[in-house]
């Protein structure tokens, strides 16, 4: 029984490479000093820099050809055993299904199995652990171990490649690569720019003079300016370092000074002053903070889902098809809370018309279609807006549901923005009056000047920013705001209607002046609220 037992336990242990496993790169892969080693040499033998994902890579490639040499090394040693061999006393074997393990043969006696017949046992220690064990040898029957050199797993060509590996690995490999070299003992040797990383002793040296020359110009200038614009005026004296190494040095000085701003352009990074920014550039303003609490979408009509479609709100549920990229020019309505802070929203219908970037913000110029005027304006991609645009909707006096146009130019980063105009006339607008102490407000309806397009359930207005803010302040933390809000705008609403009702756009749009909240979660608690009748058409009274 014992013999029975030595040629199944060696079944299990076919020998597999360990690069060749999950549970290595899973559980036991962890960035050492020697692999921070390689990959040093790995960016200096480069002299540029690399990305995450290429060292990743090539430190697979370097753990396969170290795994590789150490099989050829340890094989070197002794015979690999085998079950159908003989082996005599004294003989040194190497085991790979046992990490390679080296053992001497120390004793060996007959076996018996009925399924296998005849064979021997040799019994082993191992110096290295102290322990001995016992293998089957002189085998008659097949056994998986019998294959050339022990190596029974797969030939060469069936071996997981380092792209395979890599796909298959790449977040744990990637985590702890990223861990090392950010948060290890050597992190001051490596600097992370962009998603690469070069040596820190291949960057030329930007100091804090350099940094305050940098300052001036670009506040001198009033605009953004690419690295190659400062160079000249840096004097980095850095002449045995190349043009493109002192361009990174100088976005990475830049990029660790939080004076400085980095503006993503399609050309590449372009640098600006925090404080000459916009402060919705900065910091999303309280009614651009979208609260979208969890609701139940299916219960909204079709109606209701097409008024939906028909806001495109940026953080809304619509599931409208963004708009294309080649698309030249598109119209949307200005909402309130944009209409307040003088921004535009990226929705599906805009977004195509403005650059992407891994930045936080990117530098847009903006030209006024009527006057010819030339706006720098900040798309904002977290908070989905573009900002700085104040002043272009106070020069034309544009009300809230004011029908807006996009425009693309042959340059990337520069559009037309325009609005419909038509002849000014006196027309009604609902006026909200703001007591935030007491969490009240009312709407009333006053006549204001319109030039332009717009969409009359839409229209609501008020300068009491300082107000609304408090307002929504007030709310803050508050699970039940939204249907608050709801329930104190709709009688407002319906009290300047001679039918008494109130739109959903006009419910959207009252809301958002207090509460920054997409039309589905609205909606749905207008219909879900006893108090109020959905009369059809987009009309909700109070019962």
């Amino acid at each position: 029984m014992q013999a029975r037992r030595l040629c199944f336990q060696e079944e299990e242990d076919v020998l597999l490479r360990r690069t060749q496993t999950a549970s290595f790169w899973r559980d036991q892969f962890r960035v050492t000093d020697e692999d921070l080693d390689f990959t040093h040499e790995l960016i200096l033998d480069a002299e540029s820099p690399m990305t995450t994902d290429q060292l990743a890579l090539q430190l697979i490639r370097e753990y396969q050809r170290r795994e590789t040499a150490r099989m050829e090394s340890e094989l070197k040693k002794g015979a690999v055993y085998q079950p159908k061999n003989l082996y005599d006393v004294g003989e040194t074997l190497i085991f790979p299904a046992m990490d390679f393990l080296v053992g001497e043969v120390l004793e060996t006696r007959a076996g018996q199995n009925p399924e296998h017949g005849a064979f021997d046992v040799i019994r082993v220690g191992f110096a290295d652990t102290g322990e001995t064990r016992e293998f089957a040898t002189n085998l008659q029957t097949g056994h998986r171990l019998n294959g050339a050199n022990g190596q029974t797993t797969a030939d060469e060509e069936a071996l997981l490649s380092a792209e395979e590996i890599h796909s298959l690995y790449r977040n744990e490999i990637e985590e702890s690569l990223l861990f090392t070299l950010q948060e290890g003992e050597r992190n001051e040797d490596f600097v992370h720019i962009d998603d690469y990383w070069l040596l820190a002793d291949m960057l030329a040296e930007v100091h804090v003079g350099h940094l305050n020359i940098a300052e001036a110009l670009l506040e001198m200038q009033n605009r953004p300016m690419t690295p190659e614009e400062l160079l000249p005026e840096l004097d980095l004296q850095a002449d045995d370092v190349s043009p493109p190494m002192q361009v990174i040095s100088v976005n990475h000085a830049l990029g660790s000074d939080e004076r400085f701003d980095q503006v993503g352009s399609a050309a590449g990074p372009v640098w600006f002053l925090s404080r000459l920014e916009p402060p919705e550039a900065q910091t999303i303003p309280p009614l651009l903070q979208p609260k979208i609490g969890r609701y139940n979408r299916a219960i909204l009509s079709v109606e209701l889902l097409q008024m939906e479609w028909e806001l495109d709100d940026e953080w809304g549920d619509s599931g409208a098809t963004p708009v294309a990229s080649v698309v030249p020019s598109i119209s949307f309505t200005l909402t309130f809370p944009h209409w307040l802070y003088g921004t535009l929203p990226l929705s599906s219908r805009t977004r195509a018309l403005f650059p992407h970037s891994a930045q936080e913000r990117s530098m847009v110029t903006v030209v006024d279609g009527r006057w010819g005027n030339r706006y720098t304006a900040w798309v904002v991609h977290e908070g989905r807006y573009v900002c700085g645009l104040k002043d272009w909707m106070v020069a034309h006096n544009l009300p809230v549901s004011a029908q807006i146009t996009l425009e693309r130019t042959d340059e990337p980063d520069e559009l037309i923005i325009d609005f419909r105009p038509r002849r000014m006339r006196r027309e009604w607008s609902r006026i909200a009056k703001v007591d935030a102490d007491r969490q009240r407000f009312a709407l009333e309806m006053n006549k204001v000047q319109i030039s332009c397009e717009y969409d009359e359930n839409l229209i609501v207005s008020s300068e009491d920013r300082e107000g609304l803010e408090a307002f929504n302040a007030g709310f803050e933390g508050n699970d039940a705001a939204l249907e608050q809000i709801v329930e104190m705008i709709v009688p407002e609403i319906a009290k300047l209607n001679p039918q008494g009702t109130a739109h959903v756009k006009t419910i959207y749009s009252a809301v958002n002046m207090f509460w920054r909240c997409p039309p589905g979660p609205i909606f749905y608690t207008l219909i879900s609220n006893s108090r109020f009748q959905d009369v059809g058409d987009g009309f909700f009274k109070v019962r």
